[in-house]
């Protein structure tokens, strides 16, 4: 769980670093690497949700 939680958090970190740099720069790839990252990021999200989902679920049956 704690993994989850870092790779989410680094992701987020990371996403924002990126659209700082696009600000600041001007630059259209930062704004597309922060896309993606962003995109990964939600996808980590309900990964991590999922698997709290799946814990609860297990602890009931």
């Amino acid at each position: 769980m704690l993994v989850f939680r870092w790779i989410v958090l680094l992701l987020l970190v990371a996403g924002i670093l990126c659209f700082a740099m696009y600000i600041g720069t001007g630059d259209v790839r930062w704004r597309g690497r922060g896309l993606v990252i962003v995109k990964w990021t939600v996808l980590a999200g309900l990964a991590f949700f999922a698997v709290l989902i799946l814990e609860r679920l297990a602890i009931m049956i």
